[in-house]
């Protein structure tokens, strides 16, 4: 029994220390004749072997075209084999994968490809109702008169080659299957070199999280963090060889990539993605033709399976495990995906794309008041405790900050000294910002944030970041962002505005001035004029006071969770 509240995670199991590169060739010989993805909108079936040429080919080719170890890629996609190919191959190559939310708009996209550096951008040419080429055309109008891997643009001058994935010929654009093509006898050689000269501590992931400086932040991360923690994360869930995951989360936020992709690359597994974006009626056919062993999903995803029209329909029966995670889990529906999905071995779990991104996590053998009332305990290799305002260590069952520190925290913000002093202390603990408690027999709870985050259907969303660009718009004088409760996504935006003397806005005006240009999920639902803030005798904003006069003016309810 703990008598304050620190855990590590003790273990026999050692760290990998591989990049994941090595890691991968080893996947490849040893399953290579076993499925290894699936993506059932592509009609593709390919085993560890040729996932593995697939790989090695594109690797070869980034370099044929000039890549280099260090180098910057981005990947503005949805969820298909090239992005699996692409996450990959970087590895492989040494080259940096920036993941780019297929949500991001023009303005985010802009500062994204800036702030990191990226010299190539690997891009659907469209997603759902967006066009991506037009948006970046918007930012590079040169493209157009550019010779394709020759881009000299104004607005993003690191910016050499655009690749698409599908659509037209686009001018000064090549095609993803130029990059295979490009290899060469060379750069094949140089493959095969990189492969014992890069360090299993070398920089190979960039992930943006939403910062309250107002634009978001890249986590920078090793092969290190990322193919250790996928590797843990299949170990709590039990995966073997045997075992055909569904992987309808995105792949760009480390939820696809990492507890998806990198955990059954780490066990043998097949990855099934049953389609480019999440659509339950999609994702409950591939679970029943694949016979899917595990099925990963935020909470609303569970939810509208379980609400699928034709749900009982559905041959679930060969499914067992999976991952509930990217936001509080309602304990009711953690019981019905138990019950009614046959996923009797369902985990959830806890982190932070800082963090690789889980350090506590339920095992598949948790009595179940466990695993649908906690986040499980802390990972392998893995140390969290909970601490009062003066930094102190609070008694087991205490409200505090969680903080958590190990293998799996990352380097650090690309560009950022200042932000990430902050984040990560001299001692190498990493402040979260979440307020959590672990009971005497190390289960951990998220019980609130420090910070004013909104986590809306599994989308972390910072309000400084809308405020700050909600302050673009003339007849603002003053804004302020939070979260209210929704039945649907978990929490809802709400912006509360003040503005200028005579300046007229509308509800529809302030919505429309985000359309387009930042991600559906951070636009406002609920926008209110007010006169004035409710604020302390200090003068510091009460955002609880105006949360408490929106829940009652809507008649919400706050829900149970995890």
């Amino acid at each position: 029994m703990l008598t304050q509240s620190y855990v590590h995670g003790a273990s026999t199991t050692p760290l990998i220390g591989e990049t994941i590169g090595q890691n991968f060739d080893k996947a490849v010989e040893e399953w290579a004749d076993r499925e290894a993805l699936v993506v059932v909108h592509q009609n593709i079936r390919w085993t560890y072997a040729e996932l593995g040429k697939q790989v090695d080919a594109c690797a070869a080719g980034l370099l044929a075209m000039g890549l280099v170890p260090g180098d910057r890629v981005g990947i503005w996609s949805p969820n298909n084999s090239e992005w699996l190919v692409t996450q990959f191959a970087t590895a492989k190559a040494g080259i940096i994968l920036v993941n780019i939310n297929p949500a991001y708009r023009i303005s985010e996209l802009e500062y994204a490809l800036n702030k990191v550096g990226v010299k190539m951008l690997i891009m659907a040419a469209t997603f759902k109702t967006s066009d991506y080429v037009s948006m970046l055309g918007e930012i590079a109008p040169e493209l157009n008169q550019s010779q394709a891997g020759s881009l000299s643009s104004q607005r993003l001058p690191d910016l050499k080659s655009v690749v698409l994935i599908g659509g037209d010929e686009v001018p000064g654009t090549f095609q993803f299957s130029h990059i295979s093509a490009a290899a060469t006898p060379e750069s094949n050689d140089r493959l095969k070199e990189l492969s014992s000269e890069l360090q299993f501590d070398d920089h190979i992931n960039v992930q943006f999280t939403s910062g309250t400086t107002g634009f978001p932040k890249g986590a920078t991360l090793t092969h290190f963090n990322i193919l250790n923690n996928g590797f843990f994360v299949g170990e709590a869930m039990n995966l073997t060889p045997e075992d055909r995951l569904c992987v309808p989360v995105p792949l760009y936020h480390c939820f696809g990539m990492v507890l998806g992709n990198l955990a059954c690359l780490t066990h043998g597994a097949a990855i099934i993605y049953p389609d480019e974006a999440f659509e339950p009626g999609s994702v409950l056919k591939a679970v029943e033709d694949e016979k899917c062993t595990g099925l990963h999903g935020v909470p609303t995803m569970f939810i509208a399976e379980l609400e699928h029209p034709d749900f009982l329909n559905y041959d679930l029966s060969t499914l067992r495990t999976g991952i509930m995670a990217g936001s509080p889990c309602p304990v009711e529906v953690m019981k019905r995906v138990i019950a009614e999905m046959n996923m009797d071995q369902v985990t959830i779990a806890y982190g932070m794309t800082e963090t690789s991104p889980v350090s506590f996590q339920s095992s598949t053998d948790d009595p179940l008041e466990r695993r649908v009332s906690t986040v499980g305990q802390i990972m392998p290799h893995v140390e969290a405790k909970v601490i009062d305002e003066d930094g102190r260590i609070v008694a087991p069952g205490v409200t505090g900050e969680f903080l958590t520190r190990g293998y799996s925290v990352m380097q650090g913000y690309w560009g950022d000294p200042e932000q990430s002093a902050r984040a990560i202390d001299k001692a190498g603990w990493m402040h979260t910002g979440d307020l959590a408690t672990i009971d005497e027999d190390g289960y951990g709870n998220i019980v609130g944030r420090l910070k004013d985050m909104v986590i809306r259907g599994g989308e972390n969303v910072y309000p400084r970041e809308i405020e700050e660009y909600l302050f673009g718009i003339d007849a603002v004088q003053d804004v302020q962002v939070f979260g209210v409760p929704d039945e649907k996504y978990g929490e809802e935006i709400c912006a509360w505005i003040t503005l200028n003397d005579g300046a007229n806005l509308t509800e529809d005006g302030v919505k429309d001035y985000c359309k387009g240009q930042i991600a559906h999920y951070k636009i406002p639902r609920y926008v209110r004029f007010v006169e004035e803030f409710p604020m302390t005798v200090t003068g510091k904003i009460q955002k609880f006071i105006m949360r408490d006069a929106m829940i009652e003016e809507l008649g919400l309810e706050e829900s149970k969770t995890a």
